[in-house]
């Protein structure tokens, strides 16, 4: 028994390895559901995984997959999030995990963007650094992604790169990939989500 916090030592080293098994597991894409589970954590607030098939976040198709032939050229962007295809598990319990969908022209991509991206098609966090602000909206203009409460837009082409309003930093990148033409988590996010200082 530890004196200080009243624990004892064999329940502390429980809890160091469980959190080791969800440090791996998110390392290696492990599914984590059944540790999340034993765990009393919500599987559907955990960050999308690789493996993890997207679909639609709102809307009459809402929880339906998405396809790339779902996307036109040239935005807007569609709202997601990502499943789990074997728990058939959407992950929408955090709004953290909400995702823009957007196709661009291959050719317009930078060469960064275009490792991450399938047949142009992006993805990004839907949540604005600036204040967390929901990125909903769409400059036709800019071909920007734009987040309505403080102005904040992002270029999809350039990595969701901060071009225009109060925002600190770019978007994170969801890398892709498809699978039997379904579009497919390859890996986490590529920075935080969400507000963000400078």
């Amino acid at each position: 028994m530890d004196r200080e916090s009243g624990e004892c030592r064999c329940c502390r080293s429980i809890d160091r390895r469980t959190a080791l098994k969800l440090t791996l597991g998110a390392v290696v894409g492990l599914d984590l559901a059944p540790i999340a589970t034993a765990q009393n954590v919500d599987a559907s607030a955990i960050r999308p995984q690789p493996g993890d098939h997207l679909v639609f976040a709102d809307g009459e198709r809402r929880g339906n997959v998405i396809s790339a032939a779902d996307l036109q050229t040239g935005g807007p962007q569609v709202h997601a999030f990502p499943a789990d295809p074997v728990a058939q598990l959407v992950r929408d319990g955090s709004r953290l995990n909400k995702i823009l969908l957007l196709r661009s022209d291959p050719q317009t991509l930078s060469e960064e963007t275009r490792r991450r991206a399938v047949d142009g098609i992006t993805a990004y966090s839907a949540i604005c650094t600036h204040q967390g602000c929901e990125v909903t909206a769409w400059d036709v203009e800019m071909k920007a992604m734009w987040c309505p409460c403080h102005d904040s837009k992002y270029d999809p082409r350039e990595g969701g790169r901060v071009v225009g309003g109060p925002a600190p930093k770019r978007l994170a990148a969801l890398p892709l990939k498809s699978v039997d033409g379904v579009l497919t988590v390859a890996a986490g996010f590529s920075g935080p989500v969400g507000f963000q200082t400078r």
